[in-house]
């Protein structure tokens, strides 16, 4: 059994729900990690002997970010789209299929490529955990084929066949929905942990409550856990169905009621509401009271939302400077929604706090405390560390 001490932690951030913030914070701190789990936690002085060293020289450990909502597997470019969104041109979905049409025509090589370097991308900027979903194939094949790739990276795989209804079903919704929880759905679970579906009434391009609920009802029978794209352009019944149903998570919750509120509260052991703030800053649409839900007593989560039309980011840390500055969060709330939250999100005890028995994904942050992370927004301070089987260590 091979062990690793990281030691010269300045400041550990456990997210371990303890302390009135959830963070846990210890000084001068070390830990030890044995075949890729964290085998002991406690002051540095303190620390057993181990296999090979890793030292921080007093920087900041945090768990791993675990983002729970991105699009990953594509290809094509949409900047033009952005620049429309700037200039006040509204977003309603249409864009998807311009992504769709680029995807469908691309080798497999280059999806896995491109992916690759994604993947390479969002640990350079400390995230570990990531969820991919499908969503710009839109037949049996492609779908399958997105799936499979992303599978390769993560197991936390999404199948959204329901992400729009592809132009050449444009008149044959029903035909589309058909194919999204028969034939497409039987090829994705193979490949799949979860059903999402883009539940949005205020686009002609997504789907309604009873087509949403067809498309999940159809997915938790096939065994896949259950998300939910909802609330996104307008108020909708996307946090109501998502709830009723028992999804993991609703994700956008841009327009919410009192009602919905409530029912995201009482829901809160089951149901998260994950954010996605870089979403709002690319659309220029309104930016969700967090700070409202989190007095509510919701379950919240942050994610990235990366995707080639409305947050081309795979920066954890950007979101949390955006949920601080725009959305009413404290860095700890912040903090802890983008690591433990996120985690929740996916059902994961294993990941987004640092405790003994819980796989070591650690990011480092070349600052003294976490609260930078905020402070210094747009400055690539986190990385995720390697702890390679050999015992030899990595900082990438």
């Amino acid at each position: 059994m091979s062990s690793v001490a990281v030691t010269g932690i300045g400041e550990l951030v456990s997210c371990d729900g303890s302390d009135p913030d959830l963070l846990g914070i210890r000084s001068k701190a070390a830990l030890i990690v044995e075949d890729g789990l964290v085998a002991w936690i406690g002051p540095a002085a303190d620390g057993p002997s181990a296999d090979s060293e890793i030292d921080v020289d007093g920087r900041v450990i945090i768990p791993g970010f675990v983002d729970s909502h991105s699009h990953l597997v594509f290809a094509g470019d949409r900047g033009s789209e952005f620049v429309a969104r700037m200039t006040g041109q509204p977003y309603d979905g249409g864009g998807i299929g311009v992504t769709v049409a680029a995807t469908r025509t691309a080798a497999d090589e280059e999806l896995t490529r491109l992916l690759a370097t994604r993947i390479a991308e969002l640990r350079a900027l400390g995230t570990t955990t990531v969820e991919i979903k499908s969503g710009y194939g839109l037949t049996v094949a492609d779908e399958v084929r997105a799936l499979r790739i992303a599978r390769r990276f993560t197991p936390e795989t999404t199948f959204l066949g329901a992400h729009v209804i592809p132009a050449e079903y444009a008149r044959d919704r029903a035909g589309y929905i058909d194919l999204v929880t028969g034939l497409m759905l039987q090829s994705a679970v193979p490949y799949a942990r979860w059903i999402d579906v883009f539940c949005e009434p205020h686009s002609p391009h997504a789907f309604d409550a009873e087509e949403a609920r067809e498309v999940l009802t159809a997915g938790a029978e096939a065994g896949l856990g259950m998300r939910v794209h909802g609330n996104q352009l307008g108020p909708g019944p996307g946090v109501q169905l998502a709830v009723e149903l028992g999804a993991a998570s609703v994700d956008h919750c841009t327009y919410l009621n009192d009602a919905d509120v409530d029912a995201l509260a009482a829901a809160a052991e089951t149901t998260v509401a994950t954010l996605l703030p870089g979403v709002e800053f690319c659309t220029r649409s309104p930016y969700p009271d967090a700070a409202r839900l989190i007095s509510a007593g919701v379950a919240i989560a942050l994610a990235t939302d990366c995707n080639p039309g409305t947050c081309y980011s795979s920066s954890m840390p950007w979101v949390i400077s955006l949920a601080v500055r725009e959305m009413g969060l404290s860095p700890a709330q912040a903090m802890f929604a983008a690591t433990a939250g996120s985690a929740k999100s996916l059902r994961r005890t294993d990941i987004g706090r640092l405790v003994v028995g819980n796989r070591a994904d650690l990011t480092v942050l070349d600052a003294p405390s976490y609260l930078h992370l905020a402070y210094r927004p747009g400055v690539p301070i986190a990385r995720a560390i390697s702890l390679r089987a050999s015992g030899e260590t990595q900082a990438e």
